[in-house]
């Protein structure tokens, strides 16, 4: 009885509706490829028939029987490629409900797919409905509740410097009464120009392929100085991207069109020309030219022709035309990938034709470079763009009015980027709070607040730097301070790589935010991050003073060498130290303190008689050899430091540095060390209740609970040690409140 009761019981599943159900699915997922007579690779979605009918690979589903229908197996993957090509895959009640269709034997009207969006080329200005205070918000409707002060201003700085605000900046700005005190934050933190340009050259860094600590071969180059200062200097957008396309002075970024000369053999499509054309399009235009670089595209109405059209235009030689590695003999004519704009012109110089190529990708006639920057930038702030994907920029909005408005108000305002933040910055929509899911893309929704974002993998380091005073340091070659720097200034580190910091080598316009394996790994058992931790809680706990100053540098000496004549009036003892930078077989490598003499006035000793037996042309790396100069009185130290002949083979590679002090070194910090840090070092006195509040309100902005401060205060025990605090920094640092921008 129970038996048949619980059978009974069951749901029983309704007939899958085509029109509301699958339809929808058809439209926003494929219809975007499959449709009309120009479906890619024949296939159709328009109509039941044309799923029966199917394209070059047969039909697209077998009525009664998913497992064998195409439509599922490219969808599931299970056949590759997976489809859609663009964009995230099917989610499992998307799959869930064609299955159920199809099995059911896919019955349905004959309803037609909607045509796909057709963007507009030339800017056009909507006027924003009445009845809101920010023309943002008159299209959005905003509803729902606002932040408070703390979370807000942990956005905005996050935002907008990549850095926490201190505890001190957090009271100052909770405290505040004025009204308005929220649009002046924002304000205040766009004029700082060094911390607003040290946090947006990551993302511009990511879209331009450029990178710090990494060796480029063939004619690849940094774009960082320039980068750097046209952030610091605001520079308009539509003359940023014409200085890249055409760079001519010098110092202007000519690295960016270069692109990479790879190593060996490497199909036609990856060649410089082409990979600017590609870069410049996906970067500036939102247009994706890789699938078409090698043969017309099965996924895009784009064809091998417009690649080569606009790579003609960065090519010093005649350009031809190459399908799927087989040359044809054409040679392509400059063309641009929007004819509608005007004509032309095809002829002249390199520089001629790179000048050319910036005036159609910058012409005011052009709306499509500022919808594809406002765009970025409101996935950046918001978590998701209002076209996705953000390559994509011929997929249809969820709000066209939205995007159109910021494009043309943006080109209005001289291209400044400032303004765009500020002005979407200020809006109640961007105030609202946090949330947790995201819209299925293509699906048209109220707006109802950004989405919840992972810190970046910059962002999470500085703010463990600036937390612990912890900073990294950049070493120059040269002779010179090294300098307490942000994350972004560094080569990348295995914690930086596991957060998502990718390889630049070309363009990327969205970071793999999902966590990983490796992540996990890194965060949990990583030794780069433990060994920082425990870096961090002894500048907190300790407070260590400065270390010692060296007396002299020579700087990584590799086939040069530097000479060396230092005072040494006073001077008890000496500790010489050479160190090895980056040689490629440190062990062949033979450092010299080369003619090495102490001077009291004529007098000379050699360096030799004081060193009991060691020969300091003959040392190995690396080297630490303590003089003692007690009652000797000598006035100078003369030398040249040098690597053996031998030790300058190509097969070695030397990279030495040589260093002297006039105190024990500390093995860590040889170099001389600039005092500005990019957040002023903590300086108080901690106790065990007094650093749990200060950890609690640096890194999630509030104050701990009761039951915080009992694990906090258990963690720490009744003395603080550097033990105990980096256990509790971790514990801290690993909570998703902290790890996201909420």
């Amino acid at each position: 009885m129970w038996f048949w009761f619980l059978v009974w019981a069951q749901p029983v599943l309704a007939a899958v509706d085509f029109a509301k159900e699958v339809h929808p699915v058809l439209v926003a997922r494929c219809g975007g490829c499959h449709t009309g007579e120009r479906g890619q690779g024949g296939l159709a979605v328009n109509t039941r028939s044309e799923l029966l009918r199917g394209g070059v690979s047969g039909p697209a589903i077998v009525p009664g029987e998913p497992a064998r229908s195409l439509l599922i197996q490219r969808v599931t993957g299970e056949k590759p490629p997976r489809m859609p090509l663009q964009g995230p895959a099917l989610t499992a009640a998307e799959i869930d409900v064609l299955k159920r269709w199809i099995e059911e034997g896919a019955q349905g009207p004959e309803t037609p797919v909607a045509p796909r969006w057709q963007p507009p080329l030339r800017p056009r200005r909507p006027v924003p409905p009445p009845g809101a205070n920010h023309p943002v918000d008159a299209f959005l409707k905003t509803e729902g509740k606002v932040v408070t002060d703390a979370v807000f201003a942990r956005r905005v700085w996050l935002d907008l410097w990549g850095l926490l605000p201190t505890p001190e900046e957090l009271t100052n700005f909770e405290s505040d009464r004025d009204p308005n005190k929220r649009s002046k934050l924002i304000d205040r933190l766009l004029a700082h120009k060094v911390n607003y340009a040290g946090h947006w050259i990551s993302f511009w860094n990511d879209l331009l392929r450029n990178d710090e600590g990494v060796i480029y071969h063939g004619e690849r180059k940094s774009i960082t100085r320039w980068l750097q200062t046209a952030l610091e200097e605001n520079m308009p957008y539509d003359r940023f991207v014409a200085t890249l396309l055409n760079p001519t002075k010098k110092g202007d970024p000519e690295g960016f069109i270069l692109g990479v000369t790879w190593r060996g053999e490497v199909p036609a499509s990856e060649r410089p020309p082409l990979q600017a054309a590609q870069n410049s399009a996906q970067t500036f235009l939102g247009v994706n030219l890789k699938c078409n670089s090698c043969h017309d595209s099965f996924i895009s109405s784009w064809k091998l022709r417009d690649a080569y059209g606009l790579a003609a235009f960065f090519s010093a030689e005649p350009l031809e035309l190459v399908r799927c590695d087989v040359p044809t003999g054409e040679i392509s004519k400059p063309k641009f990938l929007f004819p509608e704009l005007g004509p032309v012109r095809t002829e002249g110089t390199l520089e001629q034709r790179r000048q050319e190529a910036a005036r159609l990708f910058t012409m005011p006639e052009n709306g499509r470079l500022a919808r594809t920057l406002v765009n970025r930038y409101w996935k950046q702030l918001f978590g998701e763009a209002i076209v996705e994907p953000v390559d994509d920029l011929s997929a249809e909005p969820w709000n066209p009015d939205l995007l159109d408005w910021l494009a043309s108000d943006f080109a209005d305002h001289r291209y400044d980027l400032k303004h765009l933040l500020r002005t979407i910055m200020t809006s109640r929509a961007y105030q609202l709070e946090s949330q947790e899911t995201t819209r299925d893309p293509g699906v048209r929704s109220r707006f109802r607040g950004p989405q919840r974002r992972r810190l970046s993998a910059e962002q999470f380091s500085d703010a463990i730097a600036s937390i612990t005073g912890a900073w990294r340091l950049r070493v120059p070659a040269k002779a010179e301070p090294a300098r307490y720097v942000r994350d972004w200034e560094l080569k990348c580190s295995p914690l930086s790589r596991a957060l998502g910091r990718p390889i630049r080598d070309q363009v990327v316009t969205e970071r793999q935010t999902a966590p990983t394996t490796l992540q996990s790994l890194e965060l949990i058992n990583g030794s780069f991050l433990a060994d920082w931790l425990r870096e961090g809680a002894r500048q907190l706990v300790e407070q260590p003073s400065p270390p010692p100053q060296n007396l002299f540098d020579s700087g990584v000496i590799r086939r040069n060498p530097v000479t060396v004549d230092l005072a040494i009036n006073h001077v008890k003892k000496l500790w010489l130290l050479v160190e090895d930078v980056d040689s490629y077989d440190p062990a062949r490598v033979v450092p010299m303190w080369k003619n090495a003499v102490l001077l009291r006035g004529k007098q000379q000793t050699k360096l030799s008689e004081l060193l009991a037996g060691v020969d300091p042309e003959k040392l190995s790396l690396p080297s630490r050899l303590v003089v003692d100069l007690a009652g000797k009185k000598f006035e100078r130290l003369r030398a040249t430091v040098d690597v053996t002949d031998a030790s300058k083979a190509s097969d070695v590679n030397p990279a030495v540095r040589f260093f002297i002090f006039d105190q024990e070194p500390d093995p860590k910090r040889l170099v001389r060390l600039a005092e500005e840090r990019p957040v002023p070092p903590v300086r108080q006195r901690f106790t065990p209740d007094r650093l749990i509040r200060y950890v609690y309100r640096y890194a999630l902005q509030r104050e701990p609970t009761q039951p915080e401060l009992d694990v906090g205060r258990e963690m720490l025990g009744p003395k603080l040690t550097v033990e105990g605090t980096e256990d509790f920094l971790w514990a801290v640092l690993m909570s998703p409140e902290f790890q996201y921008i909420w």
